[in-house]
């Protein structure tokens, strides 16, 4: 008997008939002797429809009374999820995030996960009881419901199972796995039947949709096998491990990307020591996160700043540069919002000489032109124009050797 967290996304619940589907499969598990514990989102598009009804309702809603509202998406699908699986014979309850004291912190619609109490679920399995459990959601220090953003559920997904000490958690969403590109701009792309967490936690902090990168901290953190795979259809999906397979990684596993770019310079910044504290404090003050930064020293004892921030944070970003280039006596401030972020990722670099130029000389063959750049150990990130970004993800996908070659026969 093997214990599994399986998690639904909004499309696997995202009508009557969707439910239905999850409850069949669910109780194939339960049937065949598991313990199983569901996790469910809201149904597709109500988190989007409720959020839209607080943002008419006040331009800046309170973030205390947005998780109430927010929490009550999952809260249906729980009830409905629980209801069909009893109508199969199979005995099952529903939780909120409260009812089975999911703590943590008291950050209103970011809140991260401080411990989880199990005695319920674990009452419940050994009863032969399937708990079905609402993401998104848990409770704060002082008894408020709190929500973890977008993908939140995820996360719930991966911590109960690390708090059960579960043998698998399954992630089951509208793909079956995790490709090397996203299939809708690489046909060519394939699944993986496994990656490591670090570079799925750098595929899904750099813009893959596959999975919330805070639910893949969890599976480093824990030790916690995690599987991706299709509501949809049967098959293996692809393993998500912390085992080290570096000898038999190919050098580049997957290729991201990310639309909402946008990206700030404050020009002739007198080069002094302090002086970027100086420039991207106010920045972070004011909650927005920076992503890349590049600073260029001139021969003038001045130097131009440049950094990349979330798209929706550009006019407020750009705001508060042109008051920090004042007090600084700089130059002036430009912006671009109209880049894109492109990512290779794979553990296979760490062993791996000429990676950056073979990524590089694919993009300038193509005539790409590559405005910031970005390493780690396991990821090369580049800025373009979004007009290339498409092609700028194909180019470096082929480029090393990614390409499916069955789709490829297919498509010529």
């Amino acid at each position: 008997m093997a214990t599994f967290v399986q998690k639904y996304g909004g499309t696997s619940v995202g009508s009557v008939e969707r439910i239905n589907a999850v409850a069949d499969r669910v109780k194939r598990w339960h049937d065949d002797g598991h313990r199983v514990v569901v996790v469910v989102s809201a149904m597709s598009g109500e988190t989007n429809r409720l959020e839209g009804l607080g943002y008419e309702i006040a331009g800046q809603p309170d973030p205390r009374e947005m998780d109430v509202l927010l929490s009550s998406g999952e809260q249906a699908s729980v009830a409905l999820l629980a209801m069909a699986l009893m109508q199969r014979g199979c005995k099952s309850r529903s939780y909120l995030g409260t009812q089975i004291r999911l703590q943590t912190d008291a950050n209103h619609m970011k809140a991260r996960i401080e411990d989880i109490e199990t005695a319920k679920l674990d009452t419940d399995l050994d009863a032969g009881i399937v708990p079905v459990v609402a993401g998104f959601q848990g409770v704060g220090p002082n008894g408020d419901i709190t929500t973890f953003g977008r993908g939140g559920s995820d996360t719930t997904a991966v911590a109960v199972a690390a708090a059960l000490k579960a043998d698998e958690c399954q992630i089951y969403t509208d793909v079956d796995g995790v490709y090397t590109a996203d299939p809708r701009v690489v046909p060519t792309a394939r699944r993986l039947e496994s990656v490591t967490f670090e570079e799925m936690f750098e595929l899904a902090s750099l813009g893959s949709k596959v999975l919330h990168s805070r639910s893949v901290e969890f599976v480093g953190k824990y030790g916690v096998p995690l599987r991706v795979l299709s509501s949809f259809e049967d098959g293996p999906g692809t393993l998500i491990t912390t085992e080290d397979r570096s000898m038999e990684q190919p050098i580049v596993s997957g290729v991201t990307y990310a639309r909402d770019e946008a990206k700030l310079t404050l020009t002739a910044v007198p080069d002094v020591p302090g002086v970027a504290s100086r420039i991207l404090s106010p920045i972070g003050a004011a909650s927005i996160e920076v992503d890349m930064i590049v600073q260029n020293i001139g021969g003038d004892g001045t130097t131009d700043f440049t950094f990349t921030v979330r798209r929706a944070d550009f006019d407020r970003a750009h705001e508060i540069l042109l008051a920090t280039g004042q007090e600084l006596n700089a130059g002036s401030v430009t912006g671009d919002d109209k880049i894109a972020k492109v990512s290779a990722v794979g553990v296979g670099m760490r062993s791996h000489a000429g990676v950056a130029t073979t990524m590089f000389d694919a993009l300038g063959h193509e005539g790409i032109n590559i405005q910031m750049i970005s390493t780690s150990e396991i990821k090369i990130s580049v800025v373009v124009e979004e007009r290339q970004l498409e092609n700028a993800v194909r180019v470096i996908h082929t480029a090393f050797g990614l390409d499916d070659d069955a789709v490829d026969e297919e498509v010529d």
